[in-house]
């Protein structure tokens, strides 16, 4: 009997809902981003307690899709493309928490229905030992010369979200712009000379191992390799430049939980807030001050000045072509 009061006890605790001093996040995974240590510092510091449900950024718009009428959670977090179809759909409302003016533009829409908390940068994930003393490569162009040959990997990029934004970044680098990819298939057909490696799934592994000597990437991934795994590996933010692609949080239109979910938005986007992502390598939205020896695991912030913001709205509507040219003009 006492076992059957206990079961039944732990199950209403498990589906009353959050207390009214509690914010509701869809989507903030312990596991991704150092959102346990987020979520451990808003607990501590501003006396929330945030329960999360881990959906991946189409089914958080989906289950906000669902319950407009009455919205669950208070705050969500998302891909950038996701984050400006919410907004769309008067899912998410505007707000600005303390900080968003900081954001550069472009990482954050103007009435505030989303914005960066963190972003990552494309550019090179380089093992360098398996390069075999070929040089580190600084340049999109280096890739083509002869001796990358069979050393250089990316994502298919008609498949791979991480594919599309290494295709972007080179198109920006090589005079192309977001209606415009011809410089793309060109610098694609030329990297085709040199038999890359083009792996449709996330490959962090393979470059670990050297099967990958260099691989189109995020700088998170590749920090991660040079600061957690043995061996030597670099980040390479291309001399042409490149792009940053964000993830972005909302205040969800109607939340039940509206304040509270406002102040866990403007700890999220103050100092102390922001630094926590660069426990998983992650570059803060906002500019701040960094401590000596985090600052010091990323490239110098004047090498992403090279690394720009784009039309995230425009990059996802011409997501689909650029991968159908691919797919038909790239040998």
């Amino acid at each position: 009997m006492k076992h059957t009061l206990l079961a039944v006890a732990v199950t209403m605790a498990a589906v009353l809902p959050a207390k009214a001093e509690d914010a509701i996040c869809y989507n903030c995974p312990p596991q991704w981003a150092d959102w346990a240590s987020m979520l451990k510092a808003i607990d501590e510091k501003i006396d929330v307690q945030m329960p999360h449900d881990n959906k991946n950024s189409g089914q958080t718009l989906s289950q906000l899709l669902a319950e407009r009428a009455s919205p669950v959670a208070d705050v969500a977090y998302y891909g950038v493309t996701t984050g400006i179809k919410a907004g769309n759909e008067g899912v998410a409302t505007a707000y600005k928490p303390k900080g968003f003016d900081d954001i550069p533009a472009g990482l954050k829409d103007p009435e505030g229905k989303w914005f960066a908390i963190h972003y990552g940068t494309l550019g090179f994930f380089v093992n360098v030992d398996a390069l075999g003393g070929t040089p580190v490569p600084q340049c999109f162009a280096d890739l083509t010369k002869p001796e990358y040959r069979g050393l250089v990997g990316y994502l298919d990029p008609s498949s791979a979200f991480v594919g599309y934004a290494g295709a972007v970044a080179a198109n920006l680098a090589f005079g192309g712009d977001l209606s415009d990819f011809g410089p793309a298939i060109e610098y694609f057909n030329k990297l085709a000379e040199n038999d890359p490696i083009v792996p449709k799934q996330t490959s962090f592994a393979r470059v670990v191992s050297g099967e990958i000597p260099i691989l189109f990437d995020y700088d998170f991934n590749a920090y991660r390799g040079k600061y957690e795994e043995d061996g030597n590996f670099e980040f390479v933010l291309p001399c042409e430049g490149s792009i940053r692609v964000p993830y972005v949080m909302s205040l969800v239109a109607g939340a039940p939980h509206e304040e509270t979910g406002k102040k866990v938005l403007d700890f999220i986007l103050s100092d102390e807030g922001q630094a926590i992502w660069t426990n998983a390598y992650l570059q803060p939205a906002r500019p701040v001050a960094l401590p000596a020896e985090v600052a010091a695991k990323f490239l110098p912030a004047k090498d992403y000045e090279r690394a720009v913001a784009v039309d995230y709205a425009e990059m996802e509507k011409a997501q689909a072509g650029f991968g159908e040219r691919y797919l038909n003009e790239v040998k």
